[in-house]
């Protein structure tokens, strides 16, 4: 035991109870009804639930459709050349994302050190990947009366969580932060890291009591919570599902875009009829659906006061770097809304000029019926 830089006492961690909870999140409907898919699932016996939050101030945050929360029972993980038998779970959204969670229990007396090595395996796990697949493989083809849109997009969003219940000698936050091991657990890094790299994992800490410890990380993140209270492994897992989401469109819209550069690019204009009312229609119809997706992720979870849980959810919203997503799918959007303003233009030209040429060819018939009278005469 010796004292830090920052005169905290640094101890070794051992963990005496803990999990490591590994979620793949996949793509898979454009809308999931979870009514439906719950009113299915309770048939088949297992157990299932709608997410709420029950830490103090949860209140305010408003779930809009709370995801449903499915236990899948028991698997066996080759983990470290070893089986062991996992805890396989799925939450289900209703903007069309399955999440499916592997929890691996951490033998009593586990140390920081002794556990980097298995967290380093997991957060890449090909395995773990397999059985997830597997999993939402099964999900879907039970639940596909109730999704709307029905497709697997091959992009998945990973994320872990060192769930950490009780440590050896219940050692405050401060203490926990300044445990050595910690920042290449988080980075799943077997090597020695600099100091500087060390600061910058551990700068963001949020503790709500002396001894609880949020600590996010893109890939992962190291929660001390001796309430048990898993509220934010919850708000984590809600927070992934709408990165994925937003990646997702991002990928649509990009696709969306590329074809109406082509498609115009192939067409030639007209002097009376546009060749793009067909494709305006087309766009205007995935505008809509884009402007539906957007409000469905973002309204999916609303945050109505400044409590704790709320920062830690800004907190990892700023760490997953959702916002940034955001903007970039909002703008991407717009660009979208721009084109089709250029060609409903381009459609309401094109559809003045028809009727102008009408007109004229109007005048003209009229003109010259005029003058075949006269001429008989």
């Amino acid at each position: 035991m010796k004292r830090s830089a920052q005169g905290y006492i640094v101890v070794m961690l051992r963990l005496l109870d803990a999990d490591l909870l590994c979620t793949r999140i996949f793509d898979v409907a454009d809308t999931i009804n979870l009514e439906g898919c719950r009113a299915l699932i309770s048939n088949g016996g297992a157990g299932i639930r709608r997410l709420s939050l029950r830490r103090e101030g949860s209140e305010f945050i408003q779930l809009s459709d709370p995801p449903l929360l499915v236990d899948l029972g028991t698997r066996t993980l080759t983990v470290q050349e070893a089986g062991r038998e996992v805890r396989v779970s799925a939450a289900l959204f209703n903007h069309g994302a399955i999440s499916i969670s592997v929890r691996v229990p951490v033998p009593k007396g586990t140390t920081i050190d002794e556990l980097i090595p298995v967290a380093d395996e997991l957060y890449d796990s090909k395995l773990l990947d397999a059985l997830a697949l597997e999993e939402v493989t099964k999900l879907r083809k039970l639940l596909a009366p109730h999704c709307e849109g029905p497709h697997l997009w091959e992009q998945t969003e990973g994320y872990s969580i060192i769930l950490v219940r009780e440590l050896e000698g219940r050692p405050t936050a401060q203490q926990v932060l300044a445990a050595p091991g910690l920042a290449r657990l988080l980075l799943g890094e077997k090597g020695t890291l600099s100091e500087a790299e060390e600061r910058e994992v551990l700068a963001r800490p949020f503790s709500y009591t002396p001894y609880d410890l949020a600590i996010f990380e893109w890939n992962a993140t190291f929660l001390y919570e001796p309430s048990g209270s898993e509220d934010i492994v919850d708000l984590l897992e809600i927070a992934n599902a709408q990165l994925l989401e937003l990646r997702y469109y991002d990928h649509v819209l990009d696709g969306e875009l590329k074809r109406m550069y082509e498609v115009v690019g192939q067409r030639s204009a007209s002097l009376l009829f546009s060749p793009y009312k067909r494709l305006a229609r087309e766009l205007m119809k995935t505008l809509f659906e884009l402007s539906e997706f957007l409000e469905r992720v973002e309204n999916s979870l609303k945050i109505v006061g400044d409590v704790y849980l709320a920062r830690v959810y800004e907190g990892a919203m700023k760490e997953l770097r959702i916002r940034h997503w955001s903007e970039q799918v909002t703008r991407k959007h717009r660009l979208l809304q721009q084109t089709y303003g250029l060609l409903k233009g381009e459609t309401d030209t094109g559809r003045a000029l028809t009727l102008e040429a009408m007109v004229v060819l109007l005048i003209l018939f009229e003109i010259l019926m005029a003058l075949f009278r006269v001429g008989g005469h």
